[in-house]
């Protein structure tokens, strides 16, 4: 994966990755190929948790494969589930929470993540996260249905309570209009290491 400013999925590993420490709860939310999962993996060692959610059964059979050459299965749980299902089997505070948003590479373009099910995604997501932890969201305007659930997404984040949320977004500017985009959330809150007080979006 190209590194540097030009991958939204790399920005925002670098950004994920000041949440995470050795024994960290951390969640992928769309496993895909497995880049994310073994990324969160190799952050949160043995010692750390980490659940990847994929609809698709290939999905998880690439990610496992990929965990399994990598010798970092043992962390992690795969769960064949949409991510709006996430709060029925995460029952431990996450320090992130990652979204690569879209279809698999290489598989059947017409199964994509979905605007209804990703918000209901990320309203269970904010009631995990611990205080201090992040939500990142890679968004792709460009294929079929991907406008409209960046939009669905963005318009979300921008309404949370700026007393309990910090949330940015990085847009490539020199780019087309349908490049990716990076959404960033962390969990903050007036009440400090208080979660029960930023609980509900």
């Amino acid at each position: 994966m190209a590194g540097g400013l030009g991958s939204a999925v790399h920005l925002a590993q670098v950004l994920v990755a000041e949440r995470l420490k050795r024994g960290s709860v951390a969640v992928d939310a769309t496993a895909g190929k497995g880049n994310d999962t073994v990324f969160l993996a190799r952050r949160v060692g043995r010692s750390g948790k980490v659940y990847a959610f994929d609809i698709q059964a290939e999905a998880l059979v690439r990610t496992g494969e990929f965990l399994k050459r990598q010798n970092l299965a043992g962390s992690v749980e795969l769960v064949c589930a949409g991510h709006e299902r996430v709060a029925e089997y995460v029952r431990e505070r996450a320090d992130a929470v990652m979204y690569n948003l879209g279809y698999l590479p290489g598989g059947d373009p017409s199964v994509v993540t979905r605007p209804e099910t990703t918000i209901a995604s990320l309203t269970a997501a904010l009631g995990l996260l611990r205080s201090g932890g992040r939500i990142s969201l890679v968004s792709y305007p460009g294929h079929p249905g991907g406008r409209e659930e960046y939009e669905a997404v963005e318009k979300f984040a921008a309404a949370l309570d700026s007393l309990y949320y910090r949330v940015i977004r990085v847009n490539f500017i020199n780019r087309a209009v349908h490049a990716p985009v990076l959404i960033m959330i962390e969990k903050a809150g007036v009440f400090g290491e208080s979660e029960e007080a930023a609980q509900n979006p």
